[in-house]
């Protein structure tokens, strides 16, 4: 529970003191039932009642956890209201979720039907993760984003369906989603689009200018 404090103090500039955190953070909340749900589910086998507990967090925090998720050191939850993480979502360390997120499930056959999302991973607000796929290291989803394929590590993601985009080729930090900076692939598209329109345009004006040079020149023969 100290590495959950820490990790909230380190990520949300908001937080003032062990206390607030202790008392006003949903998202540590939901962790701490969660973790008591992982003894009860995994190790001693207790059918029911961790469901029971995983309903009353949501209730209180407004966050769903199944039983069954696995999640690692360091997990923090943004405010948390509307989180869903599934049942055979794999969450590694130093992991951090905004609010809306869903690690949701694609199939309805008892397999591994979730998200895992590897150490570093940041999913903005909204963003959905959906199916057996894998997030890599240090990768970021954007807001709203709708991830239904396996991301590379040191991504960003945004988009629906969301796509892969490297910025620089450079490692993206875990801890902060700035989303003022994440790449826009659909204005990048729609960029080109316009400079390939620009181009046919001005190429077509050349060609109309050369004909009526050449239209000028006849006339001038006459």
């Amino acid at each position: 529970m100290f590495s959950a404090i820490e990790a909230i103090r380190r990520r949300d500039p908001a937080s003032q003191s062990t206390v607030e955190i202790l008392l006003c953070y949903p998202g540590l909340h939901a962790l701490i039932l969660h973790r008591i749900n992982d003894v009860l589910h995994k190790k001693l086998k207790i059918p029911v009642f961790p469901r029971l507990i995983s309903h009353l967090g949501r209730f209180i925090t407004g966050i769903e956890i199944h039983p069954g998720a696995q999640i690692g050191k360091n997990f923090f939850i943004d405010h948390g209201m509307g989180v869903v993480i599934g049942e055979t979502a794999e969450i590694g360390d130093n992991v951090t979720l905004y609010q809306g997120v869903t690690l949701g499930g694609t199939s309805s056959e008892r397999v591994k039907r979730h998200p895992t999302l590897k150490d570093n991973v940041t999913v903005g607000a909204g963003a959905n993760v959906l199916g057996a796929i894998t997030i890599g290291e240090n990768s970021r989803i954007g807001a709203g984003s709708v991830v239904v394929h396996d991301v590379p590590p040191n991504s960003s993601v945004v988009g629906v369906p969301g796509r892969a985009v490297a910025i620089d080729g450079k490692k993206i930090s875990s801890g902060r989603l700035d989303h003022g900076s994440l790449p826009d692939p659909i204005r990048e598209q729609l960029e080109k689009l316009q400079h390939m329109i620009e181009e046919h345009e001005e190429k077509t004006k050349n060609k109309q200018n050369v004909r009526a040079e050449k239209s000028d020149l006849s006339n001038t023969k006459t």
